[in-house]
């Protein structure tokens, strides 16, 4: 069995910005909120994080803040992904030497490549460095799925110890999870499909709802693996309509603005993002406003 970074919600925290660069004694009150309400990791510098409009020197910057900040409290990710593997490589490495837990690497993007590709371009990562690594799957952005009989082949690497799995595709999954086995760890990478993700043996998910609810996150897994099924998808039916609401536009503008809406200094959005559109703006007010988070 492969290694277990985490077992239940981590956080893909949101990037609180400055005119100027990153805003850091925000970015510390969040993580500390994080920290007290049960998040089992945090994820730095990912999606939802903005890290492909962060500079390289931002980019590592908020990699050894976030190490620094929680010192040891929870497992630190780090986002290191690129569509050059050479500089991908220079980026874990980095993440590494900073003290990272793991780091997490997402396929290729706009250049793209085959599977044959995506297996020597995650070799050649999880060869650069000694701490594991989680692949990331999100063929809506990078136009990239990873296969399961590639899932199968990477998973005999030694560091390559999980996947962050938001394709989507439930019978991948499973096709995944037989092929692998306890080879290779799953995290569902869509806070739709916690509960389905975990029926399957995934080990908890990478979450953007846990910007805003971390506690119920991390109960809605930890109620499964207690063995609690009906109450923990229970739990995913009753805030299904917020995380519908956190992508009615692309990730991170909404979660961004419920940052906001909850009091948090995040800044603007980096452009090419944008300010969420007054309706969908309305939608998720009123409905954060029905689960009490404001």
């Amino acid at each position: 069995m492969k290694k277990l970074i985490f077992k239940g919600a981590a956080v893909a925290i949101a990037t609180p910005f400055t005119t100027t660069g990153i805003n850091y004694p925000e970015l510390k009150k969040m993580l500390e909120f994080q920290i007290a309400n049960h998040t089992d990791a945090v994820v730095i510098a990912g999606t939802s994080g903005e890290a492909s409009t962060m500079s390289d020197e931002e980019h590592k910057e908020i990699i050894k803040f976030t190490v620094d900040e929680v010192h040891g409290r929870i497992p630190v990710i780090a986002g290191t992904g690129s569509n050059d593997t050479a500089y991908a490589v220079q980026l874990s490495r980095f993440a590494e030497e900073a003290g990272a837990d793991a780091i997490l690497s997402v396929t290729p993007y706009y250049n793209k490549c085959t599977q044959k590709g995506l297996i020597k371009h995650f070799t050649q990562i999880a060869d650069s460095i000694n701490i594991p690594v989680i692949l990331y799957n999100v063929p809506s952005r990078t136009g990239v799925n990873i296969k399961p009989e590639t899932y199968a082949q990477l998973a005999k690497h030694p560091r390559i110890v999980a996947v962050k799995e938001a394709n989507g595709d439930i019978s991948a999954v499973l096709k995944t999870r037989a092929l692998c086995g306890d080879e290779l760890n799953i995290y569902s990478g869509n806070d739709d499909q916690i509960i389905p993700i975990l029926s399957l043996g995934g080990k908890g998910v990478i979450s953007v709802l846990s910007n805003i609810a971390p506690n119920i996150t991390h109960d809605m897994c930890q109620l499964y693996f207690a063995g609690d099924v009906t109450g923990a998808a229970q739990l995913q039916i009753d805030w299904a309509r917020l995380i519908t609401a956190l992508f009615s536009e692309v990730n991170p503008i909404p979660v961004k603005t419920a940052l906001k809406i909850m009091g948090y200094n995040m800044g603007n959005l980096r452009m090419p993002l944008t300010d969420m559109e007054s309706a969908n703006y309305d939608c998720l007010k009123v409905l954060m406003s029905e689960h009490h988070l404001i």
